[in-house]
């Protein structure tokens, strides 16, 4: 899946970005239009504000694509709070080099405060107060493909047919992070039973946390808490590709011509950010957190409403559309989060 998503020069996300819109393969909130990244704009002049008004701060964003979102979150900073504008570095953490290049094009007419950078080494070196936003990241990071045989786990492995196609093969399961992040499992779940567990979160949140010195980090994607990720009646898992907006299952048929997704188990990315010090503050769908982020937005256009504008917003929060298919992960570093809204994120998360 990695090889297939990422390989520098064969890597479905190292083509030219295209595979994002009504003409590509999958539609994202992005998608919409400039109201996603607005509301976006609308949270991230909220924390800061409750930051203090830091006088320089980043803004991170992984898994920019083309750069379309930065553009609109850039955009409505401009607008809506100059003062906050004006200390923005927008760095987008990009590790190939082709789309790198696209972000640049997207992005030049915002000059010095837009940084693109192949890793999270460059923010390192110079720790900010930052607001960090993932749309849709975690759901193509790499899975293990496990089945249920005899009562026992075994990983579906990646093999070479006779006929030079790619097939699945069992393996037996050794002692290592999939053994333990399987041990965290719940219930008794029946032989046939196929699903993807995702271990190495924290190898791979680590690096992000060491270039803030504080903030938020917005966490958006599909996916569940681990109970009602693993329920009994869906025996094949979330594992799916997708070309020209049409699903599939076998991900092996097209590596590198389609997108390879897995839902997100949102718990287990909670715990493993908390073993780092991070502190979950908030959980819920889409819908809702765009509604709040918006609220004051909202009530300043009443009687004045863009029909456009509303029609977005309509599509991002409506349970319908994208505001019930998609959740948030709000995460609070080393700063204060509110803690009935931590109470109830851990609740919802089944971390008690």
């Amino acid at each position: 899946m990695e090889l297939a998503l990422y390989h520098p020069e064969w890597g479905y996300y190292a083509r030219p970005p295209s595979q994002i819109g009504r003409s590509g393969d999958f539609f994202t909130s992005v998608s919409v239009g400039p109201v996603f990244g607005h509301l976006l704009a609308l949270r991230a002049v909220a924390w800061w504000q409750n930051a203090g008004n830091p006088t320089l701060w980043r803004w991170i964003e992984v898994g920019a694509h083309n750069g379309t979102l930065a553009a609109d979150a850039l955009a409505a900073l401009s607008r809506i709070a100059p003062d906050a504008a004006g200390g923005v570095r927008y760095t987008i953490l990009e590790p190939l080099a082709r789309i790198r290049r696209v972000q640049a094009e997207t992005l030049a007419r915002f000059g010095g405060s837009v940084c693109i950078c192949p890793g999270a080494d460059e923010i390192a070196t110079h720790p900010l107060p930052s607001f960090f936003v993932a749309n849709e990241v975690l759901d193509a990071l790499p899975v293990h493909v496990v089945r249920r045989e005899n009562g026992e786990w075994r990983e579906q492995c990646v093999a070479l047919a006779p006929s030079g196609a790619f097939t699945w093969t069992s393996a037996t399961i050794t002692p290592g992070p999939l053994a333990d992040a399987l041990s965290q499992l719940p219930g008794e779940l029946p032989d046939g039973y196929q699903t993807e567990v995702r271990t190495g979160f924290r190898e791979f949140l680590a690096p992000y946390l060491r270039g803030m010195t504080h903030g938020r980090m917005i966490w958006i994607d599909y996916g569940f808490a681990t109970e009602d990720y693993y329920i009994s009646g869906r025996t094949e898992g979330t594992l799916r590709t997708f070309r020209n907006h049409r699903a599939g299952s076998c991900p092996l048929s097209a590596p590198g011509e389609e997108d390879i997704t897995a839902h997100v188990d949102f718990t287990a990315f909670a715990k493993d950010a908390m073993a780092l010090g991070a502190t979950p503050a908030c959980f819920e769908n889409q819908g809702t957190w765009l509604i709040r982020a918006g609220e004051a937005w909202l009530r300043s256009m009443e009687g004045n409403a863009d029909p456009a504008l509303i029609r977005q917003f309509r599509t991002l929060t409506h349970p319908a559309h994208l505001g019930a298919k998609f959740h948030v992960l709000e995460l609070a570093w080393k700063e204060e989060a509110d803690s009935a809204a931590a109470r109830t994120a851990l609740t919802r998360l089944g971390i008690s």
